[in-house]
């Protein structure tokens, strides 16, 4: 897999060679200083056009452009390669689910033995010790959540380049606006959560712990409104900068080979293997992890402060 990742990268970014030139035509001494700059100037331009082929890898783009007008505003709903490899991620999920869930056994085993484990552990580990009595109405956005990020994020990984109008894959979760709405997702169900347990009004009243001093209650009910807020934007960054960083510093890894020697390429190849096998346990950790706050900010809101 690495090496068809160096083999991507080096071959669009290799620079022309350029044509040998006799004696005769070699420049004078006066134009050393100028062929000095020039060669100064395609070095930036070769590092810069490395840059440029390294974050392609990991940002968006439409394929195909869609969308509407609602009065003389335009809506738009492109098919980009992201909603692409959400696509691929949502089907792959729901063949493997499918396929795992076939054969059901009082003893399970197999497949299914092993997405009965991730289930019970997101039941009992982190449903049930977080979010308590109310568990059982939540564990099944907490699986949904879980499983759908791990496979955003496992497929993200996957070295397939662009052929033939596919552009190729990327983690989705390498977009910030993929890792907003999933948080968004998990910030609209906790106030849900909230008022459903203490009631609309109570929900709201009890932003404030009890006890605050009259004269103080109006500030802390506002700055406790705006710390709402911050929850869903630590979803978001947490999972958006640990899955994009990995992916950058892979192809930079790679990259040494142009920046430094091809000398170099068994080093940098042996760490970017390294970096790769451990996105694949970030990828399970950053799926646990999202899983794991969103159902502590759940369970936040069962009990007044």
């Amino acid at each position: 897999m690495m090496v068809l990742l160096a083999a991507l990268l080096l071959a669009p970014a290799e620079p022309a060679r350029p044509p040998q030139v006799s004696g005769a035509g070699r420049p004078a001494a006066g134009q050393h200083g100028a062929t000095a700059s020039h060669e100064s100037a395609e070095k930036e331009e070769e590092e810069s056009s490395i840059a440029e082929h390294i974050f392609h890898h990991v940002e968006d783009e439409v394929v195909r452009p869609l969308g509407f007008w609602v009065g003389n505003r335009y809506i738009r709903l492109d098919i980009t390669k992201h909603v692409i490899n959400m696509w691929i991620a949502s089907g792959l999920l729901l063949i493997v689910v499918g396929l795992a869930t076939r054969k059901r056994a009082l003893i399970p085993k197999g497949g299914y033995n092993l997405l009965e484990t991730f289930v019970m552990f997101i039941r009992d580990e982190i449903s049930v010790k977080n979010i308590g009595h109310h568990a059982h109405q939540y564990t099944s956005y907490l699986c949904s959540a879980f499983f759908f990020i791990l496979f955003m994020n496992l497929t993200g990984l996957l070295p397939i380049p662009a052929i033939d109008g596919f552009p190729g894959i990327s983690a989705a979760t390498g977009n910030v606006s993929v890792t907003l709405v999933l948080a968004l997702f998990t910030f609209v169900l906790t106030q849900i959560a909230g008022m459903r347990a203490q009631g609309v009004l109570g929900y709201w009243v009890h932003l404030v712990p009890s006890g605050v001093p009259g004269w103080l209650w109006p500030m802390m009910f506002f700055i406790e409104f705006f710390g709402l807020f911050t929850k869903p934007f630590a979803l978001t960054v947490r999972l958006f900068a640990n899955m994009v960083a990995g992916h950058i510093v892979i192809f930079f890894l790679i990259a040494l080979t142009l920046f430094i020697s091809v000398y170099v390429a068994p080093v940098s190849v042996a760490f970017a293997l390294g970096i790769f096998m451990l996105e694949l346990f970030v990828a399970l950790v950053q799926a646990y992890v999202f899983t794991m706050l969103s159902a502590l900010f759940i369970g936040m809101t069962q009990h007044a402060h």
